[in-house]
């Protein structure tokens, strides 16, 4: 039978960090390149400026970016966290955990998520 006690907690809340603060060095690789897109003729409606798709890809891109950077800041927040919570544990004793850890903890928890949903979304 497996017991399970604040610590195997901790080590979970620990092991998660540690997934997402590598996920982000993984991410920022090259990404693969796209194949091209082929434009079908429109013969009913007015065919697009090429500086008005320039444009729309720079935004992508920029957008892009700005997300990587969110991701990698939030992804140092994750970390700094996590060590923050692992000092509060060893500073607690035994048969009691202060108000300060389990706090710590939702804010991991919530940010981990948070940055779970940027990469999956994109957004």
């Amino acid at each position: 039978m497996l017991r399970f006690g604040r610590n195997s907690r901790f080590l979970w809340i620990v092991l998660l960090t540690g997934v997402f603060a590598a996920i982000p060095a993984h991410a920022q690789q090259a990404p693969a390149p796209m194949p091209p897109q082929q434009q079908l003729p429109t013969p009913l409606g007015p065919q697009p400026n090429t500086s008005q798709q320039r444009m729309l890809r720079q935004m992508a891109r920029e957008r892009n970016l700005d997300r990587q950077k969110q991701i990698v800041a939030d992804a140092d927040k994750l970390l700094a966290l996590a060590r923050q919570l692992k000092s509060e544990v060893d500073k607690s004793n035994k048969d009691q955990l202060s108000l300060s850890v389990v706090d710590t903890a939702g804010q991991i928890e919530k940010l981990a998520k948070t940055v779970k949903e940027r990469m999956r979304d994109g957004t």
